[in-house]
């Protein structure tokens, strides 16, 4: 991995230390809500909405996740060299983020030596354009970066590598996203549990280090 250029280290180092813990960033999002309101700058009723559904949907999430107990193992006993942020760009009403949040967390609780944190893509849109994918601000966005060598060692997201393939095969047939395909990814999403998204991150740990 290359040197991380020092203004990507300074962005990153800066939303760190403004960010959020998963527990911290769950609480922001009902206390908005509270007031109908969303993360982010731009707020609507479909926003809020989003981001209700979003706040229902983790919730039940952050309770019935499992991770299998061969990864949670391996996972648990890997030998990180160095302590890790995986620091996420998202934001509430991100339907995607929903899905793939607890995930992390429950996978970044398994390793002492990885970091969650979270903060606003609207409020580090600098940092949020040194990540972008197919030149888009695409979210949720996880930055894992090496808090000793101040590298960044990868980057996962928006979507897990099943779902990501299932946009790009429909966008090739159909143009665009339709709300068909937008319901298909959430069934699918159900079904799979979150295995997808473990794979990837495993994955990614493991060649990074």
């Amino acid at each position: 991995m290359e040197i991380t250029s020092n203004i990507i280290q300074e962005l990153i180092e800066s939303g760190i230390q403004n960010s959020h813990s998963y527990q911290e960033y769950r609480t922001l999002v009902n206390d908005l809500l509270k007031d109908s309101l969303s993360t982010g700058h731009e707020q609507s009723e479909a926003l809020t909405n989003y981001s209700m559904l979003n706040n229902r949907r983790m919730k039940r999430l952050d309770k019935t996740i499992n991770i299998s107990t061969v990864i949670e193992n391996v996972f648990s006993n890997m030998l990180l060299s160095n302590k890790v942020t995986w620091l996420v760009l998202t934001e509430g009403w991100c339907g995607d983020a929903a899905q793939s949040l607890p995930v992390i967390n429950k996978l970044a609780e398994l390793n002492e030596k990885i970091d969650l944190r979270i903060i606003s893509r609207d409020e580090n849109d600098e940092l949020m354009n040194n990540f972008l994918t197919n030149g888009s601000k695409s979210i949720p966005k996880l930055i894992a970066y090496n808090n000793e060598t101040k590298e960044v060692l990868d980057s996962w997201g928006p979507r897990p590598s099943i779902a990501r393939k299932m946009v790009i095969d429909y966008k090739a047939e159909h143009g665009s996203l339709d709300p068909e395909f937008k319901q298909n990814l959430q069934v699918w999403y159900n079904q799979d549990k979150g295995k997808n998204i473990v794979e990837d991150l495993f994955k990614m740990v493991r060649e990074s280090h």
